[in-house]
């Protein structure tokens, strides 16, 4: 008697535990339904940035391991999706050069960007005798008595995404644009510069590479 009780128990945790996975595998399948559902009507996009232009108004290597500049750099960005807004919480903008940082963080003011709507900035990108490796030094020095330095514009944050009422949670969004500054005679060099005040302006309209 005993024996039977014992099998009886067992098919009913059978039965139970393929009832729960059972249950388990619909509903798996109806949250990935609906996000490849809710994926196809609203086709999201990353943002799109472009690093227009850039002042130079100074750029100096010192000791050979100190640099001091000051340049504004003016980036664009574009939301491509119909039906998704971009919350913009946090942006830092700085310059870095053969992987090292090279300014202080610049703070973006935080901003809602629109269905389709573009926002421009224009902040300025500049660092005080920040130490720079040895080898890095003298290669900006060497760059800069060649005539061009190639630097990498960069805007680290955190970004939301609103879907009618409903915004999610943070996400860290990482840009990168490539700058090719000249330096010297702005009339010889490969892309002129403009005098604006004390700076020299170069056009770029660069592409920015972006990831979240």
């Amino acid at each position: 008697m005993s024996v039977k009780e014992c099998t009886h128990h067992k098919n009913k945790s059978k039965k139970l535990f393929r009832k729960l996975f059972a249950g388990f595998l619909i509903l798996a399948f109806l949250v990935l339904l609906t996000f490849l559902i809710t994926w196809a009507i609203l086709q999201p996009r990353k943002p799109r940035f472009t690093l227009q232009d850039a002042t130079i108004y100074s750029f100096n290597v010192s000791a050979p391991i100190l640099l001091s500049s000051n340049f504004q750099v003016t980036i664009s960005s574009h939301n491509p999706n119909d039906r998704i807004g971009v919350y913009y919480d946090k942006l830092d903008v700085f310059a870095s050069y053969k992987n090292q940082q090279i300014t202080y963080f610049t703070a973006i003011q935080p901003v809602y960007q629109g269905h389709k709507d573009n926002n421009v900035w224009s902040p300025f990108v500049y660092g005080t005798n920040v130490p720079v490796a040895p080898y890095n030094g003298a290669s900006l020095t060497q760059d800069q008595s060649n005539g061009q330095i190639s630097l990498i514009i960069k805007i680290n944050g955190r970004v939301r995404w609103r879907v009618g009422r409903f915004i999610s949670g943070r996400y860290h969004i990482h840009v990168s644009c490539p700058a090719y500054i000249p330096f010297g005679n702005k009339l010889n060099s490969a892309i002129p510069g403009i005098v604006v005040g004390t700076g020299i302006k170069y056009q770029l309209s660069t592409r920015c590479s972006v990831n979240v």
